[in-house]
């Protein structure tokens, strides 16, 4: 009796484990950069049939996992009061850093994590890059938020602070750093539309820079993922390229912290 009863023991098992991961498909299926989703989005980026998405879906939003506006869904509200409990003792730092070496071992390129201190920017956290030829970066630096594509980041999503910032004329560093404050605002806006920024030779000569930002719980703005590096090994159509791998590893930290993406 015993040998018939524990396969279907072992079967019963691996059913909700089926069911599970299932639901973690559909959960991961919505980014910060595509937050709202159809069903038939949410089968295209699952691969599971249409009756299996619909009734998970249809259960999800019943438990509070995805709310439902019309005929698109998004995570749920609840989910945010459960990802701030377990985030509440955890270190940004600690879930940074693992983060930040993972970049820098998929771009082989330095990674760094930078938050607005003031009306600058600071560096918290760094990857240094294995290449001999590197832009030297360390924990502490603090660097001007008008040049560099994580200074662009910061002030594309800290409200305010670019009017703050560019009451004054912002310093030249480089023969290409953007010292136009009409050229600066421009530029701001076009960072919040497209989710990263993409800079070259700003804040130093011959150095290119790829950011994109890290929110809490609240949709407030944590700070900015960086890669940065020599523009000879970097160029804009290599940064174009990284631009998936930046977001998606920005997005890594801000899902560990419970945060969202501001509406």
């Amino acid at each position: 009796m015993t040998g018939r009863d524990e396969p279907q023991n072992q079967g019963a098992a691996h059913t909700p484990l089926l069911v599970l991961g299932k639901i973690t498909e559909i959960l991961n299926a919505f980014t910060l950069r595509q937050p709202s989703l159809t069903l038939r989005d949410i089968q295209r980026a699952t691969g599971l049939p249409a009756s299996t998405v619909q009734r998970l879906v249809t259960n999800l939003v019943a438990n509070g996992f995805l709310d439902r506006t019309g005929d698109r869904f998004r995570i749920g509200v609840k989910m945010a009061y459960w990802a701030a409990a377990a985030a509440k003792e955890l270190d940004v730092l600690d879930v940074v850093s693992p983060v930040l070496k993972d970049l820098r071992d998929r771009t082989g390129e330095t990674a760094c994590f930078f938050r607005v201190e003031g009306e600058q920017r600071v560096c918290v956290a760094v990857a240094e890059t294995r290449h001999a030829l590197r832009r030297e970066m360390a924990v502490g630096r603090v660097f001007p938020l008008t040049a560099g594509s994580s200074g662009r980041v910061l002030l594309a999503w800290t409200p305010g602070l670019a009017d703050a910032v560019l009451r004054h004329e912002p310093p030249r560093l480089t023969d290409s750093t953007v010292t136009n404050r009409d050229e600066l605002r421009r530029l701001v806006k076009q960072t919040a539309a497209d989710g990263y920024a993409i800079t070259a030779g700003e804040r130093i000569d011959g150095a290119s820079g790829l950011a994109a930002p890290v929110f809490d719980a609240a949709a407030d703005l944590v700070g900015a993922v960086t890669v940065q590096g020599p523009t000879l090994r970097m160029p804009y159509e290599t940064c174009v390229e990284w631009v998936e791998v930046v977001v998606e590893h920005a997005e890594r930290i801000t899902r560990a912290l419970g945060g969202r993406f501001p509406d």
